[in-house]
């Protein structure tokens, strides 16, 4: 047998565990969608602003060529490239991994890629540019590891505020059920039960007492 009150909070507590659990996979599918609509955008962003820049410098073919050779060994992330004869134009965005270049350990990291194509000094270029999308994993953590503390702080306080709450919620209670065990019809003494503000041990005890008359 159990106490009413273990009863009642036992299933609440279950399901409090159950949305925690449930909660922490929707976490990083929305935020890691929010990260890489977020990427996206700085991906769009870089690539206007890029074009747009070797538009305004006005360069000559030869120093174009040269600018864009420069660009793409100091920006590893991108890379500008001559639109090829066999390339069919399309823009596309996706999600790769791979390990990181200037480190001799293992060390993949995921990157949000977008692919386009865009007019330079009048001719087609196709320009990728790639973004670290990692640190979406510890920002799901850092939410997980709050979420995790504030589930804590929720199960004691229910606890300790429980247990507090029953002690004088249901003292008329305890005191009802205590002279029922301690009465003797035979000793003809009225039992005297507790006030309370409760509705229903207020109702309890009315019936007990009219029950106890008749008896």
């Amino acid at each position: 047998m159990k106490p009413l009150l273990k009863k009642i909070t036992n299933p609440f507590l279950l399901y409090v565990l159950i949305v925690l659990g449930v909660s922490v996979p929707v976490y990083y599918v929305v935020i890691d969608g929010i990260w890489k609509s977020e990427l996206d955008e700085h991906n769009k962003i870089i690539v206007e602003k890029t074009a747009f820049e070797l538009n305004g410098l006005q360069l000559s073919d030869d120093k174009l060529q040269h600018s864009i050779a420069i660009w793409n060994s100091i920006q590893p992330s991108t890379d500008i490239r001559k639109l090829g004869t066999n390339d069919s134009g399309k823009d596309s965005i996706y999600t790769i991994e791979k390990q990181k270049s200037y480190v001799a350990h293992e060390n993949i990291d995921r990157f949000r890629c977008l692919s386009t194509v865009v007019q330079i000094n009048g001719s087609p270029y196709r320009f990728t540019v790639e973004t670290n999308i990692e640190e979406s994993i510890e920002t799901i953590a850092a939410i997980a590891a709050t979420t995790l503390f504030f589930f804590i702080m929720l199960v004691l306080g229910i606890l300790i505020l429980s247990r507090r709450i029953s002690t004088k919620v249901w003292a008329p209670f305890r005191d009802t059920v205590e002279k029922l065990k301690s009465f003797n019809l035979n000793s003809q003494h009225q039992i005297t039960f507790q006030q309370t503000d409760t509705i229903e041990f207020h109702e309890l005890n009315q019936s007990l007492e009219k029950l106890l008359k008749k008896m």
